[in-house]
């Protein structure tokens, strides 16, 4: 199968595009530098140089392609309706990379007992409202002669395929650990996020990819933790004690950017994978989040 993937030497996208290529399938996937270029070639992909904004490359590269999966970005409305209007009518698979912070809510540190799976009527953030809108569009081009699909991850976590590549929360908190001496949360950590191992990520696209029907959504997730109990997870992983301390949201806002402190690492995003275990007998295997800080990637190089 011939695929056009975005975001192909980024964690989400480079993941993917890697393991179809192992698999045997031609994967182009766009880049938007000489060393991006150098990065996809190594992971057995042909570069295709461009931004999100180059609507013509998008889609040509849609029309020349079998499958589109869209990683680089869950709120390029014009980089999607690009692709998919070079796909409509045309019964090809087009996936699209949304991510569950849509059911989260500012909770500054506090846990929120809302979980949500594909069924449940959600009302987002109007941080996330254009989210949840695109992600509504693009599904209706079922309707339009194309095989749309969302994928919705959780809290990403563990290596990328072919590179040292990662996600947002566990290394921001690593980092911050390192930084002060000592693991920090926004507010009490009570907050819960759901999560999902970067292998058992790539292996839903790959089914989605071969059997999720058009108009499908998907969250993807295996458990979920407070970010109190990752922080104290990451203070054991660097020798710290196990110890937390709470951060104001100032002083969140200075680690992470007020936006993100308040939307990623004081939210709650919980989330159940029910359809992609029924539907698609996704069942994931890989090491939960606290066992790859105690002994996975994070532990080898933190």
């Amino acid at each position: 199968m011939k695929v056009f993937c975005t975001g192909a030497s980024g964690y989400i996208g480079g993941s993917i595009a890697a393991a179809l290529a192992a698999d045997g399938h031609q994967v182009r996937g766009l880049v938007r530098s000489a060393e991006g270029a150098e990065k996809v070639r190594a992971l057995g992909l042909v570069p295709v140089t461009g931004t999100l904004d180059d609507a013509a490359i998008l889609a040509a590269e849609a029309r020349a392609a079998d499958a589109v999966i869209n990683a680089a970005s869950a709120d390029h409305r014009n980089a999607a309706m690009a692709l998919l209007g070079a796909l409509e009518g045309s019964g090809k698979v087009f996936i699209h990379t949304s991510g569950s912070s849509i059911v989260g809510t500012r909770a500054a540190g506090n846990r929120v007992d809302d979980v949500f799976d594909e069924t449940t009527p959600l009302t987002p953030s109007p941080a996330r409202a254009a989210r949840v809108a695109l992600d509504k569009e693009i599904l209706s081009y079922g309707s339009r002669g194309v095989r749309a699909a969302i994928v919705c991850p959780s809290l990403i976590y563990g290596d990328g395929h072919g590179a040292k590549i990662d996600s947002v929360q566990v290394p921001w908190l690593i980092q911050t650990a390192r930084k002060h001496g000592v693991a920090k949360h926004y507010g009490p950590g009570e907050n819960i996020w759901s999560n999902v191992h970067i292998d058992d990520l790539v292996d839903l696209y790959l089914r989605v990819l071969k059997d999720a029907p058009a108009g499908a959504f998907y969250f993807a997730e295996n458990g979920e933790n407070s970010m109190r109990e990752l922080c104290a997870a990451i203070s054991r992983m660097l020798g710290l004690g196990g110890t937390t301390q709470a951060m104001s949201l100032a002083e969140a806002a200075a680690e992470w950017g007020d936006g993100a402190a308040q939307d990623t690492m004081g939210s709650n995003s919980r989330v159940r994978a029910a359809r992609a275990r029924k539907e698609l007998g996704w069942s994931p295997q890989a090491r939960t989040v606290l066992d790859e800080i105690a002994h996975g990637c994070y532990a080898r190089h933190p």
